[in-house]
């Protein structure tokens, strides 16, 4: 199994920046694919950003798309969220994701415990 622990979190005002990192530990000697997603209570969970193993594939969701920039280090085990010019409707936690194989469709294998994202106004 394959354990993720997202850092990065915190307060932010309305247009400024974070960058979220999560460590992989664990079985981790297969290809797989890493990515975020974020939810609001009372809001499905909405994907926002993937990378292949070899970092030549991304996906970003289409509400981010411009503003945030994923990216990985396989020799750290880490990928990484840069948020830019962030929205007070990007307040969410954000949970940190990992797929064995391609990374779409991405259906999650393993699931981090999340970090708490919030853009004041």
């Amino acid at each position: 199994q394959v354990q993720l622990v997202e850092s990065g979190g915190g307060l932010v005002q309305a247009g400024g920046s974070l960058r979220l990192s999560c460590a992989a530990s664990g079985r981790t000697s297969s290809s797989y694919a890493m990515g975020w997603f974020r939810q609001t209570p009372g809001k499905e969970r909405e994907f926002i950003a993937v990378i292949s193993w070899g970092g030549s594939s991304r996906y970003h969701g289409d509400s981010v798309k411009g503003r945030f920039t994923i990216s990985r280090d396989n020799a750290k085990n880490t990928v990484y969220l840069q948020m830019n010019s962030l929205k007070p409707e990007d307040t969410a936690v954000y949970y940190c994701a990992a797929k064995y194989g391609s990374a779409w469709p991405f259906t999650v294998d393993y699931w981090g415990q999340g970090t708490q994202v919030t853009v004041s106004s």
